[in-house]
């Protein structure tokens, strides 16, 4: 877990916490707002974030920080407005392999403005420079063709397919250093 944030042309990265999490969970919204220091939006956080970052139980998540929150991330605007646009999120520390899963998710009123590109791009960069990260994972719907772009651009392979539960077929990508 990375308790500093990182910083983009346009967004700062603030990491995860604890505190954060049970916030978010029991819906303290003036709470998560003084703790990340950046106005929420209305539908934040959406259900891709609580699904994909706090799948886990708070209890897990309580138990093991540096696993279950590894270089997860808040996206927030540098503009001046401080306003949380999304976040960056890992599927927990490093496997046996040296690999980590990445995934992101951009409120829909900031969608399609480069923002997923700048904080995934980041994000994988900085995993990268961890000790021993050796590959970043993500995966994606097929037909969801936003997100195969910012993959693309973020410098990921597709390496291979599989069938998701619900959304269809899966293209598994990698990044390697």
């Amino acid at each position: 877990m990375s308790h500093l944030p990182l910083f983009t042309p346009r967004l700062e990265l603030v990491p995860i916490t604890i505190p954060l999490v049970e916030a978010v969970m029991s819906n303290r919204r003036v709470e998560v707002e003084a703790i990340l220091e950046a106005r929420m939006p209305e539908a934040w956080p959406g259900p891709a974030l609580i699904e994909r970052a706090f799948s886990a139980s708070l209890e897990r998540i309580r138990a093991s920080p540096n696993v279950r929150l590894w270089g997860d991330r808040v996206m927030i605007s540098r503009d001046g407005s401080r306003r949380v646009i999304g976040s960056v999120v890992f599927h927990g520390a490093p496997d046996e392999e040296g690999a980590v899963e990445v995934a992101y998710g951009v409120e829909h009123e900031s969608q399609q403005m480069g923002y997923a590109t700048e904080a995934t791009d980041a994000s994988v960069v900085w995993a990268l420079a961890q000790p021993g990260v050796r590959l970043v994972r993500a995966t994606t719907p097929s037909w969801h063709a936003a997100s195969r772009r910012v993959l693309e651009k973020c410098g990921f392979r597709v390496v291979g397919t599989r069938e998701g539960d619900l959304v269809g077929e899966l293209l598994e990508f990698e990044r390697h250093p």
